[in-house]
Formats: C-alpha cells, sequence, structure tokens
C-alpha cells in the first residue's frame, strides 16, 4: 500500500484544532513539530476534494498555514523516526511503554508493552488514553470482548490483562494487524485474542460481547453502530471514541435512539469518550 506523506506549515497554537480536523479525514501519524505538522493517509483514501478541504482549512487560520510539501511513500514503519522520542507514560491504571523503554513499571500498575509501527493506538492521544481511563469501571472479569479499528492491540490487550476472559478485534489494514500480533506476542496474551482483517462483517456469526470497544472516526461509528448492536450482549456496554466534542450531540442521539443508555461521557482537551449500556 502507498501513502501520502504531507508536510504542513502552521503555528503552533492552531495544530491541535488542524489533527482534529485531519483524524476525521482519515489522516493518522501525526508529528508535531515547530510551526510544522508531518503526517500521513492512505494514497487511495485521498482525494481532489480532499485537498481542496485542507487548503481551505488553512487558509481560515490567522497567518494562514499551507501545505509545503507532498510526497508518496511507500508501506513502512513511520514511528521509526519517532522512537527517541516516545517514552513510558502512566495512564490511569496502566504503564504503557514501548519495548525500547527500559524504565521500571511502578508496582501498582499494569504493564502495557506496545510498539507502534504505522498503527493508531500508542496511548499518546487523548481518544487512546480515554478509552484506557474507562474500561477499568466497565470491564468485569470474565468478560468478552470485541474491538472495532483495533489499530495497535492496545484495547483489546488492556482488557485481557484485567480481566477479560476473550477478545475478538479486527481492522481494515493489513498493517495493523501485522502489528496487534507483534503487541500480542508481547503481552503474552494470544491465548485470548483473535484478530481478522476487515471489518464488522468479519465478527463471527453469534458472537455476542459483554463489552464493544470502538475508537475509530465518527462517520464508522455512525455505519456500524446497528452491527455493534446486534453483536453486544443485553445489559452489554460499548465504549466508543475517536469523537470531537462537537460530535457529542449527534452521537447521544444516535445512541439513544438505539434504546442505549447514556452511562458516561468524558473528555480531553476537544476528543470525548461515551459510554453507552444496552
Amino acid at each position: 500500500m502507498k501513502y501520502i506523506k504531507l508536510v504542513i506549515s502552521l503555528a503552533d497554537e492552531y495544530q491541535e484544532t488542524l489533527i482534529a480536523e485531519l483524524f476525521d479525514m482519515g489522516f493518522d501519524g501525526f508529528e508535531q513539530l515547530e510551526d510544522q505538522i508531518i503526517t500521513y493517509t492512505a494514497k487511495e483514501n485521498f482525494s481532489v476534494g480532499d485537498r481542496e478541504r485542507m487548503d481551505q482549512l488553512l487558509a481560515g487560520f490567522p497567518g494562514k498555514g499551507f501545505i509545503e510539501s507532498e510526497e508518496i511513500v511507500a508501506d513502512q514503519n513511520w514511528n521509526e523516526q519517532w522512537e527517541e522520542t516516545i517514552s513510558a507514560q502512566t495512564i490511569g491504571r496502566f504503564y504503557v511503554k514501548p519495548t525500547w523503554d527500559n524504565s521500571t513499571v511502578p508496582p501498582d500498575k499494569i504493564l502495557l508493552e506496545i510498539d507502534p509501527k504505522m498503527s493508531f493506538g500508542t496511548g499518546y492521544h487523548e481518544t487512546t488514553r480515554l478509552m484506557l481511563r474507562l474500561l477499568p469501571d466497565v470491564l468485569e472479569k470474565g468478560d468478552h470482548v470485541i474491538d472495532a479499528g483495533t489499530g495497535t492491540g492496545i484495547l483489546s490487550i488492556a482488557a485481557i490483562k484485567l480481566g477479560a476472559e476473550s477478545a475478538f478485534a479486527f481492522d481494515i489494514d493489513e498493517w495493523s494487524i501485522n502489528n496487534t500480533l507483534e503487541n500480542i506476542i508481547l503481552n503474552g496474551v494470544g491465548k485470548k485474542m483473535i484478530v481478522r482483517e476487515g471489518s464488522s462483517e468479519v465478527i463471527p456469526e453469534g458472537d455476542q460481547a459483554d463489552v464493544i470497544l470502538a475508537n475509530i472516526q465518527k462517520n464508522i461509528i455512525m455505519d456500524l453502530l446497528p452491527d455493534f448492536i446486534d453483536s453486544l450482549k443485553e445489559d452489554g456496554d460499548i465504549l466508543l471514541s475517536g469523537l470531537l466534542e462537537e460530535d457529542k450531540e449527534e452521537v447521544v442521539k444516535k445512541l439513544q435512539s438505539r434504546k442505549l443508555e447514556i452511562v458516561d461521557t468524558r473528555q480531553e482537551n476537544e476528543w470525548i469518550a461515551i459510554h453507552a449500556r444496552r
């Protein structure tokens, strides 16, 4: 698969706002530098209309941002160049670190050893942190989990380490599946996880989850919500993120229209996570 790499010139104070917009457009792998953002998206997903929308967005910022360069790159480990800057972090009950970080795990934390390779879900984005903080309040020992758009597999792995009996994870990107399989081995949870490439159609027929996790874009969540509900047990829980504060009203209405109860909503910066129950 080939990817578009964009180098964008934009003042630091406006970068988070632009990243939120780009994330909603399907971009991933953001690197923030002084007055500059580097980001990637699959070539097949980047249309002329997307380029025009980006130009309009950038023109709306004070001082006007612009795209410095655009190039096509082959499938690669984007995070390789970031390894020196990625370090361990504590997120709620978890201690998330890559294998090249030799720091000591605090005795009261659960280790998640995650090596990211193009996959979204390192713990460095607000949406992943929100999901990790919510998960211990929702998951019960022995639960079965379905993880939609698994990325690095971090949420499924976290669920297993919290006591889930099993997890079924899927993602449409082949590199995400490969990365998840690597991280499963690193964390010793392979016997309890199944990973498949594809969307909701790969969920085994009759599979019913106690908890469904979906840290993906709003439009995909809205499209897949009926499939999620079909795969959710009575009294089951859904944790959703990849959502902006401005998405909250629309998503909540959709959930309520499907007879789901809103249990909790959490926010970090402009990003939110929603916990709903059937």
